[in-house]
């Protein structure tokens, strides 16, 4: 199947219009299993549909910049997010390209470039910064009704980052990142002093349950989030402060302490106090995490916390599983399958791709 370029796009756009073909799917988009957001060398800006053979099926112009996005469960339609601290997202057709819907963050708020549907894809969730607050915030919308905005619930903490949703139910966990932020300081972060990430689990807008970091890794945000299908949360951090870190990779389950990856400090300090990504195996038994940072993939051991391997490869970021093995892609337009023996070259577009590899799931 070829590519859906631009010609053919608005040829099955007029198709639906005109009800010739039924409900579309996502393999009336191409078949893609993860999308990316990407710029090209002339600073334009996509969102991508990678297939399974890591071969781009479709790039879809964005406004600006894109950071992670939003599949929906069961129909060929996708969220983007703008970098944070921004304040639109857009949802796009993927079979035509079209735009359906932007999203406007409220008055005195900006998202965090992460969100999450519920599992029936009737409502999106967003994570977003109340800044005159402080508080972090979870935007609740209608995507049964254009995407109109019903709610919005507390995050249970500080700059809440990533937001996933656990397997087989709408319990939902945030990474609140812990770090204070307002457009009139620009990305300043102004309380690394007191800082406190935690993760947060939200039931029907509630805050079930926070898990929170030990005292001395206080200054060590929270800020990506992988999900097994047991639903314990894996969760990669970002260093702020000035002396060495024990560790940037953890995981927990509800009702359960925070458990810590185990690597040898060179391992530690290889990541460059920042992991770009997270993801869990097919099976749940290894996590791996990059760091663009870094250059730097690295796989842990899921049951016994401890580090497998790492292998290098340049300005990488996006990750997600792919069968046995994992699909990274890098800044410098490489996608490569991964695992703890070694990387395998797999193809390389002209564009440079973004933070993040999202699977869609239907």
């Amino acid at each position: 199947m070829a590519p859906l370029n631009a010609p053919r796009r608005k040829f099955l756009g007029g198709l639906l219009a005109a009800g010739l073909i039924p409900q579309p799917t996502w393999a009336d988009a191409g078949a893609p299993v993860f999308l990316s957001a990407a710029a090209s060398a002339e600073g334009a800006f996509f969102l991508c549909g990678i297939d399974a053979a890591l071969q781009e099926r479709f790039r879809i112009p964005l406004p600006s910049r894109g950071h992670a996005a939003a599949a929906h469960p069961t129909r060929p339609e996708a969220v983007a997010f703008a970098r944070r601290p921004g304040t639109f997202a857009v949802v796009i057709d993927c079979v035509t390209g079209q735009q359906r819907a932007t999203l406007h963050s409220p008055q005195g708020r900006h998202f965090y470039g992460h969100g999450t549907f519920s599992a029936d894809g009737k409502y999106l969730f967003t994570t977003e910064n109340d800044y005159e607050a402080g508080q972090g915030r979870i935007g609740v919308w209608d995507a049964t009704r254009g995407y109109r905005r019903i709610d919005e619930w507390a995050s249970g903490g500080i700059g809440p980052h990533d937001i996933k949703r656990l397997a087989n139910r709408d319990t939902l966990v945030v990474a609140n990142g812990g770090i204070d932020t307002h457009p009139d300081s620009g990305r300043t972060k102004l309380n690394i002093s007191t800082m406190r990430p935690n993760l947060a689990y939200i039931e029907g807008g509630e805050v079930v349950e926070t898990a929170s970091l030990p005292d001395d890794m206080h200054k060590n945000s929270i800020r990506h989030l992988a999900v097994d299908r047991y639903g314990t949360v894996a969760f990669g951090m970002q260093w702020q402060g000035d002396t060495a870190v024990a560790a940037l990779v953890g995981t927990h389950q509800r009702g359960r302490g925070i458990s810590l990856m185990k690597a040898p400090a060179p391992d530690v300090r290889a990541l460059n106090s920042y992991i770009g990504s997270i993801a869990y195996s097919d099976g749940g038994h290894i996590i791996a995490v990059t760091s663009p940072r870094g250059g730097v993939v690295q796989f842990y051991d899921a049951q016994t916390g401890r580090l497998i391997s790492a292998t290098q490869l340049t300005d990488v970021s996006g990750v997600f599983s792919l069968g046995p093995r994992f699909a990274v892609t890098s800044g410098t337009g490489e996608i490569h399958t991964a695992s703890p023996v070694g990387n395998v070259f797999a193809s390389r577009s002209d564009l440079r791709w973004d933070n993040h590899l999202v699977p869609i799931t239907s």
